[in-house]
């Protein structure tokens, strides 16, 4: 909880320093677009948070959205495949890919690191490929599809307030995992395995299956959100859609408490790490910070946000020890 709230504290100073300099901050578009954003990276988030708990990794994100993307262009527009058949086909590729990664780790005991960088380049290399290298539009042809992205859904009570649909999205997804990863039997299982596999292992947890489970879902709810970028762009340039999401999803869910070291991690803290980079993002924009300074900003806050939780957790153990010390 702790974490929780210094995150949270970092997430209002930045935007509290953002309006004073630029009151353009706090218009409602710029509020709503946002949170739009937030929606849809909180969606990755929450993946990653699965893979990061039981002490992995997955480079490969942002291909899967890529690929997700491509693959859903093709076919609802060159195949003309139903709406409902083409968004099956992409989540069970999807699907596919986090099995595939899960076997590679646990049967053939390879490295999370090196197989999901492996599948970085080649689901890049695959959506390039179907698409041959060319940028793909949905057209006026699905308005009634891309409503699940730019749609806005009315506050109840309330006849002037909307938030964007995919805030909805979102918070069902986040909700499912809360629950899942705190209140079932599995959720402990997976931060068990993240703190001492072998442990785990002895205590009769299966842990290859927990593995695959967190790379499966992973994978899944990376193609939910290619889905949704791909509808949100309404075109797909196979060469770019995703690339470096990855790298947003995993610093969202460090900063917001999960340890690289696995056991430990919070969807709520998942969701406002996320908050905090796409408030960053906005507010380089905004006060028009010139925008090759993004990524330095953005890498200058995670690693001032993993230094202060690395400075904490020694303190905590010192002192700890400190305290058995003294009643012994």
């Amino acid at each position: 909880m702790k974490k929780i709230l210094g995150i949270f504290t970092l997430l209002m100073v930045v935007c509290l320093f953002t309006a004073i300099n630029n009151p353009r901050f706090l218009t409602p578009y710029n509020f709503l677009n946002t949170v739009r954003w937030t929606s849809l990276f909180g969606i990755l988030g929450i993946g990653v948070c699965f893979v990061i708990i039981t002490g992995g990794i997955d480079l490969s994100i942002g291909s899967v959205i890529g690929l997700v993307g491509s693959a859903l262009a093709v076919l609802l527009t060159q195949k003309h495949w139903s709406i409902p058949s083409a968004i099956l086909a992409v989540l069970v590729l999807s699907a596919a890919i986090g099995l595939f990664h899960g076997l590679l780790i646990t049967r053939l005991q390879l490295q999370p690191f090196v197989v999901t960088l492996c599948g970085l380049l080649l689901y890049r290399g695959l959506a390039r490929y179907i698409t041959d290298d060319q940028s793909l539009g949905f057209g006026a042809d699905y308005e009634g599809l891309r409503l699940l992205v730019v749609g806005k859904v009315p506050i109840p009570f309330s006849s002037t307030i909307s938030l964007p649909a995919p805030f909805f999205v979102t918070a069902a997804i986040a909700l499912i995992a809360a629950i899942f990863l705190n209140k079932t039997i599995y959720g402990r299982y997976l931060q068990a395995l993240g703190r001492n596999e072998l442990a785990a292992k002895y205590s009769g947890i299966n842990t290859d299956r927990m593995k695959m489970l967190a790379y499966l879902t992973c994978s899944v709810l990376a193609g939910i959100a290619g889905i949704l970028f791909a509808l949100d762009l309404n075109s797909i340039q196979p060469s770019g859609l995703g690339e470096f999401y990855e790298l947003y999803a995993i610093a969202a869910a460090v900063l917001g408490g999960c340890s690289l070291r696995g056991g430990e991690g919070s969807i709520l803290g998942v969701l406002i790490g996320t908050a905090l980079l796409r408030v960053l993002y906005n507010a380089i924009n905004i006060l028009n910070i010139p925008t090759h300074m993004e990524f330095a900003i953005i890498g200058a806050v995670i690693l001032a946000g993993v230094i202060t939780d690395e400075l904490v957790k020694r303190f905590a153990a010192k002192r700890r020890a400190a305290q058995a010390a003294a009643a012994s």
